[in-house]
This record gives C-alpha cells, structure tokens and sequence, in this order.
C-alpha cells in the first residue's frame, strides 16, 4: 500500500513538472499539442482531449513531456504561425522552457511548509547519537572506557557529533594500524631510537642480525572528524608517513617486543615508521543523566570498531509561527538543494562511482519504507526533496532534458541566431541514447540492490 502512495507521490511530481511546461505556454498563446504522462514507448492507456490539447497517459510510465506543433513534422499549424514556440522570442521560450523545473521547486516548498504548519517542526538536518547497547564481553572499547547504555554521544575528539556518519566515519579513521604516522611523529620516533641504540651507524643503516632497542609504545594523534557524508566519497589521505610493505611487515614483526633482531637489512627509519603506526584515540563527551562526562581515550580494532549498537534520533526544529514556518522551511529546502548540488558535481567528476547512483525504483522502496516507519509527514518531506533534486538534474545541459534546451536558447542569444537544426538533432540523438543507457544503470542498480538486501 505504501509503494502505491509513493509511487502517486512521485506521479504528482511529473505531472506538476509538465504542467508548469503546458501552462506557460498557454499564458504566451504558444500552442500545445499533447501533455503526455510517461514515455511515449509501447502502447497508449488512455488518452482524451482538453481543449486544443490531447491527453496521453502510456504505458512507459517514467517520465512525461509537452508537445508543440514544432515536434509533429504533420501539423496543420502554419510554419510562421505565432502558435510555434520556434517562432516566439529567446525570452518566451526561456520562460516556457523554465517553467518545469520552476513548477518543481514550487511544489517542493509548498509541501515543506505544509508539513511545518501541520506537524510543527521541521528537520535540522542533524541527529542525536545514544548508545543502545554495548557488545557482550569485557575486551570492547566501548566497555573499557566505561560508556553505558543511554549515553548520548555529544563529541568526537573535539568536534560536535550531529550524524551518525561524523562517528562512524571517526572510528574508522582512528582504526589500529592504518599505514601512516605524522612527519612530526616519524622525525621524533628516529631519534629515540638512535637515542637507545647510539652505536647505530649514522648514516641510519642497520645490518641484518642487529639487536634494536624499540622505544616504548605510544598512541598516534587523535584524526579529524570528517565534515559530511561526502567524505566517504573522497579518500581519507591526512598528510604524513606512509608505510611500504616492508615497513607493514616490520610493523607486524616488532609488536609487542621491546627489542628486535632484524632479520634483513633495515635502516632507522623504517623501524621508525614500523614501530610509530599504532592506534589513534577518541576522546569522547557523553551525556549521561543529564551530565556531560569525559570519558576516557577509545581505541578502536584494526576495522574502526568499538563495540556498540547505536541509536539514531532526528533532531527536529520547532515551528513556532505561520512566519516561522516560511522561514525555517525555506532553509530547510536551502540545505538539501546545496548538498544535491554537491553530489551531483561528485558524479559528475567520478568521485561518486556510477553503482552507488540510485532511481525510482529504489525511491519508491526507500519512500515506502520511510512512510511506513514514520508516517505519511516525512513520506512528504522526502517527495519534496525529489523534486528539488527533479529540478536540479532537469538544469543539466544534456538534451531531453530542460538544461540541453536551454543551452541552445544560450548560444542563439549569443550568436544572434538559432543553432543549426541538424546541429540539434545530433545533439538530441546522442544525448538520448546517453539517457536511456544511464537509465538502464540505475534500474539495474536499484534492482540489483533489492536482491542484495541493501536498501
């Protein structure tokens, strides 16, 4: 049942789109042949008439579009006839061609702020992070530093906790052993050992079978919190020392020994390097009872785990006033559209790979869930937020879509005349051939992540 609603939600949004084309063009007196619901593949489910205009709702239902006389190499419309959007001004059919992904971000903000004044509140975009439950047995970090049940996590190694994925990604930066130490830390690490084996040679060069005093071990730094989410994008390289594999294999020989006989030619720095890689801390604040409490340093294992089960909270802003309301859904709307266009530029650039990108069938499953979980209010939040994200794609300047026209419109003004038409019709071939290729991805995407269990 919650498939269908979201499947309705996200027809509205379609409809709304080409709407915004149609009714734009009827204000300017531009004709418009059809409105068309889904893809014009396969056959027609029904079609009728309003007014001038023919009403086809087919069977490939992923996507809609407008039709003007200009598209139907038949029409009766005479070829100078005013009623041709081809024949109207740069600025008229800026406006017609615009009017999609204007109607978008209408519908987008209406919803948030009906869903503000409804339900109170908007999202902060941020979470609230408690431990629900610690791993069984004593050896966990988590256990060894003392957290407990219910504490609220505040701040990591200095920096605010307000998603999971702020924690998450810390722990897993601070994991043991992981191949690098700061300059600073190699430089220092050097010259303890040539301090507790002054009969080393001075050019670092430390024969095989020679006996090496190590000095004592001592934790790495604590890493940097990672900004957002898309920091799992980007590789996590901090500037320093990093170990080759016989400095790993050094590492893996010298643990837990106070001294070591080297087994092959070795020199200062790669014992340095070797014995220097060891964990990093986290110091954690928690909120417990009401009381922040400074636990001690957390080491987490080699993978970044510390040995607890954590509970996700929504923080929520409260809507106090119908203006308050206008405000804090605005920004609402504001945050999400400047996180969209981040991610869309780390597709673009190949820092988000093509398998992580995600259509309407995980949308639905996703929507469905989320209505199902939490209710019909963040159902529509979601919605509003595909059809900012509707808007934003919509502004690309690949053809079929309202950017690749646009961009024409750019040049004509530029050049003073339209761009060639077999110039435009290679530009929409190819182009087409782009998106359905791109579309064929992501359903294969979206159905092979239902098979796997990850959405």
């Amino acid at each position: 049942m919650h498939i269908i609603t979201m499947l309705l939600l996200l027809s509205v949004l379609i409809l709304v789109h080409e709407f915004g084309h149609f009714i734009v063009a009827r204000m300017l007196g531009i004709k418009v042949e059809k409105f068309g619901f889904g893809l014009p593949f396969g056959p027609t489910l029904y079609e009728t008439k309003w007014g001038e205009t023919k009403i086809c709702i087919h069977s490939f239902l992923l996507g809609g579009y407008v039709s003007f006389p200009d598209d139907d190499p038949d029409s009766d419309i005479p070829k100078d006839s005013p009623e041709r959007i081809a024949n109207r001004k740069v600025w008229e059919r800026f406006l017609v061609i615009s009017a999609g992904v204007t109607a978008n971000a209408i519908i987008a903000y209406l919803i948030v702020l009906m869903v503000a004044g409804f339900s109170g509140s908007v999202p902060a975009n941020k979470y609230a992070l408690s431990i629900e439950e610690l791993q069984e047995g004593k050896t966990s970090a988590a256990r060894i530093i003392g957290m407990q049940s219910k504490d609220e996590i505040i701040s990591a190694n200095g920096k605010q906790i307000d998603s999971l994925y702020k924690f998450v990604g810390t722990a897993k930066r601070s994991g043991k052993f992981n191949d690098y130490i700061t300059y600073e830390r190699h430089e220092n690490i050097i010259n303890q050992i040539r301090a507790l084996n002054p009969e080393l040679s001075k050019d670092g060069i430390i024969p095989k079978g020679t006996v090496i005093k190590l000095p004592e071990v001592t934790p790495e730094e604590p890493v940097d919190v990672p900004e957002d989410i898309f920091s799992s994008y980007k590789q996590y390289k901090p500037q320093g020392k990093y170990l080759n594999e016989q400095e790993k294999q050094l590492r893996a020989e010298i643990q837990g020994k106070s001294q070591y006989i080297t087994e092959e030619n070795a020199t200062i720095a790669q014992i340095a390097a070797a014995s220097g890689d060891t964990v990093h801390p986290i110091n954690i604040i928690v909120k417990r009872n009401g009381e922040l409490v400074n636990l001690p340093p957390a080491f987490p294992d080699e993978q970044g785990i510390l040995g607890i089960k954590l509970k996700v909270n929504e923080v929520k802003v409260i809507v106090t006033s119908s203006s308050d309301a206008v405000i804090k859904s605005w920004d609402y709307l504001q945050r999400n559209a400047v996180y969209m266009v981040r991610g869309l530029w780390m597709i673009i650039t190949g820092q988000i790979p093509l398998n992580d990108l995600h259509g309407i069938v995980a949308v639905t499953k996703i929507g469905s869930d989320i209505i199902e979980n939490k209710g019909i209010w963040d159902g529509l939040l979601l919605t509003a937020l595909i059809s900012i994200d509707l808007a934003i794609v919509n502004l690309l300047p690949i053809p079929a879509l309202d950017g690749g026209h646009l961009l024409f419109l750019f040049i004509e003004k530029l050049q003073g005349k339209p761009v060639k038409e077999e110039v435009q019709e290679s530009f929409a071939k190819y182009g087409f051939i782009f998106l359905i290729g791109l579309m064929l991805l992501i359903i294969f995407n979206d159905i092979f992540a239902l098979l796997t269990d990850k959405l």
